[in-house]
């Protein structure tokens, strides 16, 4: 009796532009996983199809979208050929049009971790410290994230506030979602000790030393908490670009370290700060800058040709301050983003 074996799954070929970097694929990854595991870096933020970090365009061949969200890729994107990496997966040989990201070849780790302190910062806002095993230590970029393995198989990300020469406690900056069952249980029912399984570092939102440019910051709400990790990481390092952070909150309560972005400024002059308050009341007696936080930057920056934009905070103002600033003369290669997001209503 002769067995037939069955048809091996036919190799795929994935190639860059403009970097000519290709390798093989069994299609059963997304581009993005498989590009990681070529040891080709894309830009990514939340690998769940929302955040739109990793769009980029198919130039040839075919793929299966998965599951990108239409608040990160619309229906004219597709029509225009672009995808989300984290999602899509090859049906054929496909090129692909996209940045490569150097500099982070920090392995990715799966640690416990305990938790050692809960301090609530604002009605909504708590910044969590994490202490992890003895002897362990995470190695991280400032600006990346870790993600939280939870027990029914889900993941959250939260970004690393802390930089990465803070030794000891891991600092995050968590924002409570209304009917999200993991946040939900952080402001309700965590205690101390708990213990709790994480995996990083993630991401690719981190500052590009080797740039000279000066530095504008975006941050709207917990997206601070990266941006304060970068400038952290900027002074012990002491690297001197002019910085220039912008922080924008519905009120004043959403500026919820507002007493170190003031300390920064005032200790160094190369770092300025400038708070914004979209929807200010009566309470909080505010009598500085209002609106949206991008528009402030265009509002003081005639162009932007000349500097870096690193933004940090909700998809809607992360794809306007970045279709807003390039129409306003920033090279499109220097804006880097990460966009919170969340997976529905459990977050």
């Amino acid at each position: 009796m002769v067995s037939i074996q069955p048809a091996a799954t036919p190799l795929l070929r994935i190639t860059l532009t403009p970097s000519a970097h290709s390798f093989l694929t069994h299609g059963e990854d997304s581009l993005l996983q498989a590009a990681l595991d070529a040891g080709c870096v894309l830009p990514y933020g939340c690998r769940n199809g929302a955040c739109g970090s990793c769009k980029g365009k198919v130039l040839e061949g075919l793929v299966d979208h998965g599951d990108s969200q239409s608040g990160a890729l619309s229906l004219a994107d597709r029509a225009a050929g672009y995808v989300l990496f984290c999602c899509a997966r090859p049906l054929t040989d496909v090129v692909l049009e996209c940045r490569e990201v150097s500099g982070n070849d920090i392995p990715v780790k799966t640690l416990p971790c305990r938790v050692e302190k809960i301090e609530r910062v604002a009605e909504d806002v708590i910044v969590l410290s994490l202490k992890l095993p003895v002897n362990e230590r995470l190695q991280f970029l400032a600006g990346q994230h870790i993600e939280f393995l939870l027990k029914d198989g889900k993941t959250r990300a939260f970004s690393i506030a802390n930089a990465p020469h803070a030794e000891g406690l891991l600092e995050l900056h968590i924002r409570q979602v209304v009917g999200g069952e993991f946040t939900s249980h952080i402001f309700s029912r965590m205690k101390v000790k708990e213990i709790l399984r994480l995996r990083g570092p993630l991401g690719t939102f981190f500052l590009r030393e080797p740039s000279g440019k000066p530095i504008i910051f975006v941050a709207g709400g917990t997206g601070f908490a990266p941006i304060k990790s970068i400038i952290e990481h900027a002074l012990h390092s002491g690297i001197r670009r002019p910085m220039t952070l912008y922080w924008g909150a519905r009120n004043r309560a959403g500026l919820y370290l507002n007493s170190l972005a003031e300390q920064w400024a005032n200790e160094h002059e190369h770092i300025h700060y400038v708070p914004v308050l979209s929807e200010p009341g009566a309470a909080d007696q505010w009598a500085g800058r209002t609106g949206l936080v991008h528009r402030a930057v265009l509002a003081d920056q005639p162009t932007l040709d000349a500097f870096q934009v690193y933004a940090c905070g909700a998809p809607a103002m992360v794809e306007a301050a970045q279709r807003d600033f390039i129409a306003h003369g920033l090279p499109a290669e220097e804006f880097f983003a990460d966009a919170f997001t969340f997976a529905n209503v459990t977050s």
